[in-house]
């Protein structure tokens, strides 16, 4: 029954805000998915507002990529709506979501960079089709994307050469590059040392401070979740267990919500600077 009313709860959340639904850049309206007889997602409803960094969370296996890749057409939801920018995508072609993919960019746990292109080759990599910008003007917003994301020193290396951290920071100048419209970060600080994940966040604070990018963040993280979120969907089950403002998530009473929020009792949070 308490979990029951917790799911209830979340729902009437999202059903019943106040906020106009044009301000909303993505939307799951009850969406569901399953891989044979396994529900991973049941019935899932959220949005994300333009220009808000929303985290996405829960335990393994609740489908929390599983969401990054319906947002991008990676997999096909079995019931139910996403939208972007007020437009239904549920149902776009492979060339439709192409379109959709320009507009809305991920950073993936591995990085997915070149592995034969540098560094600089492989952030310059969304510029090479623009032909409103000179080379120079290329090689320029390159030179500004490496610094802001601390990785100019190693501009002329290969991926195989980095460590994890250095290639998720890659990955994401990559991503800016395209000037997108929203970032989708997929378990940004898992695999790395502490003072990595440390840093990593500190940069996509940084980003999102400077760029106000629409932003879903996928982790299991609280401490990254703390920095970053302007709004939580914590998913239980494949279901929306909460859904809003981070301060609500930690005064929660639910006890999977208690449990899982106790990491931060178990990991100190560090304050470094790189």
């Amino acid at each position: 029954m308490l979990l029951r009313n917790s799911f209830d709860s979340a729902r009437r959340l999202i059903n019943n805000t106040d906020e106009p639904m044009d301000s909303h850049y993505i939307e799951f309206r009850n969406v569901s998915k399953s891989f044979g007889d396994h529900r991973v997602l049941d019935d899932v409803s959220f949005f994300v507002n333009k220009g808000e960094t929303c985290v996405i969370m829960g335990r393994s296996g609740v489908g929390k990529s599983v969401t990054l890749k319906i947002i991008l057409g990676f997999l096909q939801a079995d019931s139910g709506r996403v939208l972007i920018d007020g437009v239904d995508i549920t149902d776009f072609t492979e060339d439709q979501m192409h379109a959709i993919r320009l507009r809305v960019t991920m950073v993936f746990q591995s990085g997915a960079l070149f592995d034969s292109l540098t560094v600089a080759e492989n952030i310059a990599f969304p510029l090479e089709k623009r032909t409103d910008l000179t080379e120079d003007q290329k090689d320029a917003r390159v030179a500004e994307l490496s610094e802001m994301l601390e990785v100019s020193d190693v501009a002329d290396k290969l991926p195989s050469e980095l460590s994890t951290g250095m290639k998720r920071a890659v990955a994401i100048a990559r991503a800016l590059a395209q000037d997108p419209e929203a970032i989708l970060y997929d378990e940004p600080t898992t695999m790395v040392d502490p003072l990595m994940a440390v840093h990593t966040g500190d940069l996509i604070l940084r980003l999102k401070e400077k760029f106000r990018k629409t932003s879903i963040v996928v982790t299991h993280d609280t401490h990254l979740a703390k920095k970053l979120a302007d709004r939580v969907v914590f998913l239980h089950e494949g279901r929306v267990a909460y859904f809003g403002p981070w301060a609500g998530f930690e005064a929660a009473p639910e006890p999977f919500l208690r449990n899982f929020r106790r990491q931060d009792e178990l990991i100190p949070e560090l304050d470094v600077t790189i």
